[in-house]
């Protein structure tokens, strides 16, 4: 119970961070914030294990690997968005 509660504190935590990095204007969007939150926690995981040497374990990270993962995860996500308008954009 108290494992759920603080990956979920952790990941909310990880995306406000993560998003008042990347987007230090805009308001903040809880539920992305949540899910780039838990999605960085586990890709700073495994980048924590890659270079550690214990190979492609997936597991989560502690507080700065989940920050600095759900920056990598908001920044793609950002290119993504950046890309789909420049597309709608280019079709007008």
């Amino acid at each position: 119970m108290w494992l759920i509660l603080a990956l979920i504190v952790v990941g909310i935590a990880a995306g406000w961070v993560a998003e008042k990095v990347v987007y230090p204007d805009w308001k903040i969007d809880w539920t992305e914030a949540f899910v780039v939150g838990l999605i960085g926690s586990f890709v700073g995981g495994l980048v924590a294990n890659l270079i550690a040497g214990e190979g492609f374990k997936l597991r989560p990270a502690g507080v700065i690997g989940s920050i600095l993962g759900a920056i990598v995860v908001l920044a793609i996500l950002k290119w993504f968005r950046g890309r789909i308008v420049a597309a709608a954009k280019k079709s007008e």
